[in-house]
C-alpha cells in the first residue's frame, strides 16, 4: 500500500479522496473540526474472510457518505445493552481533523478502544474526537473484530496462515490505512501516536512488542493496561489457545472450518460468551502466542529490547478494581482472604504477602482484597511497561496515576479518565454517577487533553520550556493526576520541579519491591502456566533469579514527595495504597 501524495496546497473540504474512492464528512463544527465517520479500512469479514486476515476495502464509484459511525463489531457479553448497531460487517474508521488544508501535516492520534477484547466499539459518545481535535491534533478511532471473530486460533485455520489474532491484525490494517491515507485529511504520517485504555492499552503493548507494527506509529500512550497479563500469568500460549479453539469445534459436533463459517453470526457469538466474573486473559477468545503477530511473551521482548524503541507514556488510576470485584480473592472473612492467598501465592510466601496486603480484621482483609485486584488486573502490568521500557528501551518514558475525584467523578475507577483525555466530560457510567462535571472537571480536561496533544506532537507530554514533566530515565518519576484546587493547561504552568497537574501525590500501589502480583513467582500456579515476569517478584522477595534487564536494584520502602526524592537506587518509588 502506497501513500498518497499531495502536490500542492489544497483547502480541506467536507469530500477527500482516499486510495479506495471519494468520501464525504459533515460540516465543521463549532471548532472548525470536520468529522468522517464509518469509513471502511478493510472488506467487510463475513463468509469465506472471516478468520481471515483483514482484506483491503473494494474501491468504490462516486463519493461515499462518511457522516455516521459503521456498526460495532459483534459483542461477547451476554445482554449487553450499549447503544449502537452491531454487526460483523464492522471494520470502519472514524477521523476528526482540524486541518485547514490537506497538506498541514497535523500529528495523528489514532485510538484503540477498550473492552477486554469481548466488546466496545469506536462509537462511545466519550471518545467522540472533536474536542481532541480541536487542540491541533488529527483523531482516528477504529473498530476491530472482537471475541471469537477475532482472536479464534485452530491448526486447520494455521494451514491457511497463522491463527488466532485476527482482533490485533485488524489494528494493523488499520494503522496501515492511516499511514497510507491520512495525509489526505491534513495528518502527518510520520508523527502518529497510538493510544489506548485497558485492552486498548493491552494491544499496544502488544503491538509494540511486534515485529509486524514497526514504522506503522512513533509514539505510544497506554492507560490501564499492557502485556494482556492477568491474575493467572501472560497471555495465551500458542497450544493453549489452539486447545481452545478445537475445543469449540467439539461443542459444536467437530465441526471444520468451513462448517463454522457457515453458522449465523449471531448464533456463533452466543456460543462463546464471557461475563466479567472471570478474567478473559484465560477463559475468553483473546490475544496469544502466534509466533507471526505475538511472536513471544510481549514482557520477555521488552525484556530483551526487541519492542519499538519510542516515547511511551502510561500509567493507571488509583481505584482500577472497581469494576472487576468479581474476580477478588475470597473477602468475606480475614480467613478465608488468608487461605485463598495461600493457595495462589504458596505458604511460604503468606508472611511477605501479608505484610503488603494485611488481613488482621475481616475489614481490613476486604480492603486488601480490592487493592490486590487492581493490582493483579491492571497495576503491575503498567508499572512494569513502564520499568521495562525504561530499562531496555531508547527513548523517553513518562509514568502518571490518575486519582482525581469530585462530585462528576467520585471515584477514579477504571476507564474514569477517557471523559478527561477526550474532553467530552459525558456521564460516567462505569460508576453509576450522572452528576455534570462543574468548572474544576473542565480545567483538568483541558489540562490532561493538553498533555497528551503535547506528547503526540513533541514527544514529551509538558512544552519545551517547563522542566516539570522530565521522563522517566534512571531517575524515575511517577506523576499524579490528582485534584488540585486551580488546574490549568500545561501551557499556562511555570517551570517548576513538583508535578504539573497533582497538588499531591497519591499512593501507587504496584511499586517496585511493594508489588506482589505473580502466582508463579510466589509458587506454580494451580494451572501450570508460566509468568512472564516470576523472576522479577522472586527478586522483590529474596528470591533467586536472573537480574532484570538495566533495572535498578531493590530499592528501600519510601514514600516519594513532591519534591523528587530519591532512593538508594536513584529511582523514585511510590507508597503502595495498603501502606495508607
Amino acid at each position: 500500500m502506497h501513500a498518497l501524495t499531495i502536490s500542492k496546497t489544497v483547502d480541506l473540504g467536507r469530500e477527500v479522496r482516499t486510495q479506495a474512492g471519494l468520501v464525504r464528512g459533515g460540516q465543521r463544527d463549532a471548532h472548525g473540526v470536520f468529522a468522517f465517520k464509518g469509513i471502511p479500512y478493510a472488506a467487510p469479514s463475513v463468509g469465506p474472510l472471516r478468520w481471515r486476515a483483514p482484506q483491503p476495502p473494494e474501491p468504490w464509484i462516486g463519493t461515499r457518505d462518511a457522516l455516521a459511525f459503521g456498526a460495532g463489531c459483534l459483542s461477547a457479553i451476554e445482554n449487553d445493552h450499549r447503544p449502537g448497531p452491531r454487526d460483523e460487517d464492522c471494520l470502519y474508521l472514524n477521523i476528526w481533523t482540524p486541518a485547514k488544508e490537506a497538506d498541514e501535516k497535523q500529528p495523528v492520534m489514532v485510538w484503540v478502544h477498550g473492552g477486554g477484547f469481548q466488546f466496545g466499539s469506536s462509537a462511545n459518545p466519550a471518545t467522540d474526537g472533536a474536542p481532541l481535535a480541536a487542540n491541533g491534533v488529527v483523531v482516528v478511532s477504529f473498530n476491530y473484530r472482537l471475541g471469537i471473530f477475532g482472536f479464534l486460533a485452530h491448526p486447520d485455520l494455521d494451514s491457511e496462515a497463522p491463527s488466532g489474532n485476527y482482533g490485533l491484525q485488524d489494528q494493523l490494517a488499520a494503522l496501515r490505512w492511516v499511514k497510507a491515507n491520512i495525509a489526505c485529511f491534513g495528518g502527518d504520517p510520520n508523527n502518529v501516536t497510538i493510544f489506548g485504555e485497558s485492552a486498548g492499552a493491552m494491544a499496544i503493548g502488544i503491538l509494540m512488542a511486534s515485529p509486524l507494527a514497526h514504522g506503522l506509529f512513533h509514539k505510544a500512550v497506554g492507560q490501564s493496561g499492557a502485556f494482556w497479563d492477568g491474575k493467572h500469568g501472560p497471555l495465551q500460549g500458542f497450544d493453549e489457545a489452539r486447545a481452545r479453539g478445537l475445543g469449540f469445534a467439539r461443542q459444536h459436533n467437530q465441526a471444520s472450518i468451513t462448517a463454522l463459517r457457515a453458522i449465523p453470526a449471531e448464533r456463533l457469538n452466543a456460543a462463546a460468551p464471557w461475563s466479567f466474573k472471570t478474567s478473559p486473559v484465560v477463559t475468553a477468545f483473546s490475544p496469544s502466542i502466534d509466533h507471526y503477530v505475538v511472536p513471544d511473551v510481549p514482557a520477555l521482548r521488552f525484556q530483551r529490547g526487541e519492542q519499538m524503541h519510542i516515547p511511551l507514556l502510561a500509567g493507571w488510576n488509583a481505584t482500577e478494581e472497581f469494576p472487576f470485584a468479581a474476580q477478588s480473592l475470597p473477602d468475606q472473612s480475614a480467613q478465608a482472604f488468608r487461605i485463598a492467598a495461600v493457595e495462589m501465592f504458596g505458604k511460604g510466601r503468606l508472611p511477605d504477602f501479608l505484610s503488603l496486603y494485611p488481613a488482621g480484621t475481616d475489614m481490613q482483609a476486604k480492603t486488601s482484597a480490592a487493592a490486590l485486584t487492581g493490582d493483579y488486573v491492571v497495576g503491575e502490568q503498567c508499572w512494569q511497561w513502564l520499568r521495562l521500557h525504561q530499562g531496555s528501551g531508547r527513548a523517553p518514558v513518562y509514568g502518571y496515576l490518575f486519582s482525581y475525584t469530585s462530585p462528576y467523578t467520585p471515584i477514579a475507577s477504571h476507564v474514569t479518565e477517557i471523559p478527561f483525555v477526550f474532553g467530552t466530560l459525558t456521564p460516567q457510567q462505569v460508576i453509576g454517577c450522572t452528576t455534570p462535571p462543574d468548572e474544576g472537571d473542565r480545567a483538568l480536561a483541558q489540562t490532561m487533553m493538553s498533555y497528551w496533544v503535547n506528547f503526540a506532537t513533541r514527544g514529551t507530554p509538558t512544552e519545551p520550556a517547563c522542566r516539570g514533566g522530565r521522563h522517566m530515565t534512571r531517575r524515575t518519576s511517577c506523576r499524579s493526576l490528582a485534584r488540585r484546587s486551580n488546574p490549568a493547561p500545561i501551557r499556562k504552568r511555570r517551570a517548576s520541579g513538583s508535578s504539573a497537574v497533582s497538588g499531591r501525590m497519591v499512593s501507587c500501589r504496584c511499586a517496585g519491591a511493594n508489588c506482589l502480583r505473580r502466582r508463579a513467582s510466589l509458587g506454580p500456579p494451580a494451572s501450570g502456566r508460566p509468568s512472564s515476569s516470576s523472576y522479577r517478584m522472586q527478586r522483590r522477595l529474596g528470591g533467586k533469579s536472573r537480574p532484570e534487564a538495566g533495572g535498578p536494584k531493590r530499592p528501600r520502602r519510601q514514600k516519594v514527595s513532591l519534591a523528587r526524592s530519591r532512593s538508594s537506587s536513584g529511582v523514585l518509588w511510590p507508597k503502595p495504597k495498603n501502606s495508607r
